[in-house]
């Protein structure tokens, strides 16, 4: 969304999308959250709660990981590996350069890496923010922000399914174009589905969208940086 074709950082367009993304937080939180809240929960069912499970940040990260750790396996076995019996620094110091340089492009390695960034950074934001939970609006008819936060009911904003759910999808759709449809699709299902299961404010879902995307393209763009 950010990128050129050439993994070139579009920054001007990123700063216009944060200055959309900004006044729709602010719009969401000062006018629309509620309403669309309450209609969203209409949709709520046991599906969302599976689907929830499934695309939870723990979950990516660990996939991811697991993945990239397949791509060293097969590029150990498929690589010249004398270095096993050969006890000479240099053998093994030249093979590990050999296995990064490889690993930077790797398809497994870009998800990991903007899964996971996109992750802690989520969390820092939860903890900064403070945002109250939608189940005490719904309990108590009360909103507002009470950092710093470190209980699941004030780490509203923004929501951590969709900031790493976006950050994967969106670079999977990067790395394989034909299937952008298709993770874009699967990427607004998720946030859709944090709202109707009432874990979320709709705000929270457009902010961890664009942290996502922005994560997925800074990754792509400064690893496959030509």
């Amino acid at each position: 969304m950010f990128l050129t074709k050439n993994n070139k950082i579009l920054w001007g367009r990123m700063a216009l999308g944060a200055l959309v993304t900004a006044a729709l937080v602010a719009s969401g939180i000062l006018w629309f959250d509620k309403p669309v809240f309450l209609f969203m929960r209409q949709f709520d069912c046991a599906a969302w709660s599976i689907l929830g499970k499934i695309t939870d940040g723990k979950v990516w990260i660990i996939a991811s990981f697991i993945a990239v750790l397949v791509f060293c396996a097969r590029k150990c076995v498929k690589t010249d590996c004398e270095f096993l019996v050969n006890k000479k620094h240099r053998g093994v110091w030249a093979y590990i350069r050999n296995l990064f340089a490889n690993m930077r492009t790797n398809n497994a390695f870009l998800i990991f890496c903007s899964v996971l960034s996109a992750g802690l950074i989520a969390n820092v934001l939860k903890y900064c923010i403070g945002r109250a939970r939608p189940v005490f609006f719904e309990a108590l008819d009360m909103t507002g922000f009470f950092p710093p936060a470190t209980e699941w009911a004030f780490r509203s904003m923004p929501s951590g399914h969709a900031t790493v759910g976006f950050a994967g999808l969106v670079m999977i759709g990067m790395l394989a174009p034909k299937y952008k449809p298709l993770t874009w699709t699967f990427a607004i299902i998720i946030g859709f589905s944090r709202v109707a299961m009432g874990v979320h404010w709709p705000s929270d879902v457009i902010f961890g969208a664009f942290i996502g995307m922005v994560v997925a393209d800074i990754v792509k763009g400064t690893l496959l940086k030509k």
